[in-house]
């Protein structure tokens, strides 16, 4: 078995269109492409083309050693092109915080900085819809996207829970001030969560699994909250932190 940056056997062919002709039709049909992947060094115009159109289209592109993608598309004959068709049409902010007005509640948003780890992003998916979340808000770049094994963890609740994906981050998160949210990060050394109001419209804003809140994004938050470690570990896997702040603050609203 091959090692190295490679993706996990039960993800390497779900939702993965392989050749120039698979992809190009997928593209001309307004198919949401999560991620392109182009043979590093393969400078054929058609794949140039290929590209552009997906970024126009809003999908990541990334070029990846040949043999990678060789392996990606199980030998398959890819001509350096393939794709991941996302598992669900990602929306826009506002259409979050219109689904938010639909229902005549304070808008409730997830904000996940850098989660890398799929079964982690689809964990908190799955709690966020159970939890009453509106809508949840992932950056294009260093973040697991809308792929096979996101779906699959969330257990059905991807197709339920609007999911946005934006270019900045930081920039997103002074629009959602604008809209009048509160933007509240978990990170160590913050307010305790079990005494804050979470009442009103706000953003939750979960760090990535290694290294939390990034420095600019903790910046721009308004408040910080933390959950009071009592073991020997001072931290808790990222979705569930998520999960027991999403209950504190639905169990608020």
């Amino acid at each position: 078995m091959p090692k190295g940056n490679f993706m996990a056997d039960n993800e390497r062919n779900s939702d993965l269109l392989i050749g120039r002709n698979a992809v190009t039709e997928a593209l001309k049909s307004n198919r949401e492409i999560d991620t392109l992947f182009l043979a590093r060094g393969n400078s054929a115009p058609a794949l140039a083309r290929l590209a552009a159109i997906a970024r126009e289209n809003g999908a990541v592109v990334k070029e990846v050693d040949s043999k990678k993608l060789d392996y990606m598309c199980a030998g398959g004959n890819h001509q350096g092109v393939a794709a991941y068709v996302a598992a669900h049409e990602y929306v826009s902010v506002d259409d979050i915080l219109a689904y938010a007005k639909e229902k005549d509640e304070p808008p409730f948003i997830v904000v996940c900085d850098e989660i890398e780890d799929p079964h982690n992003l689809g964990a908190i998916i799955r709690t966020a819809e159970c939890a009453g979340v509106h809508g949840i808000i992932i950056p294009k770049r260093r973040s697991a996207s809308l792929n096979y094994t996101v779906g699959k963890t969330s257990a059905g609740a991807l197709e339920y829970m609007k999911v946005a994906r934006v270019a900045n981050l930081a920039s997103e998160i002074d629009n959602l001030k604008k809209q009048g949210l509160w933007i509240y990060g978990a990170d160590m050394d913050g307010e305790d969560y079990r005494r804050v109001d979470a009442s009103g419209p706000a953003a939750l804003v979960i760090g990535s699994e290694g290294r939390g809140l990034g420095k600019l994004i903790r910046q721009k938050c308004d408040v910080i909250v933390s959950l009071p470690m009592k073991g020997r570990i001072n931290s808790l896997n990222a979705s569930v932190a998520a999960g027991i702040l999403m209950y504190d603050f639905s169990s608020k609203r």
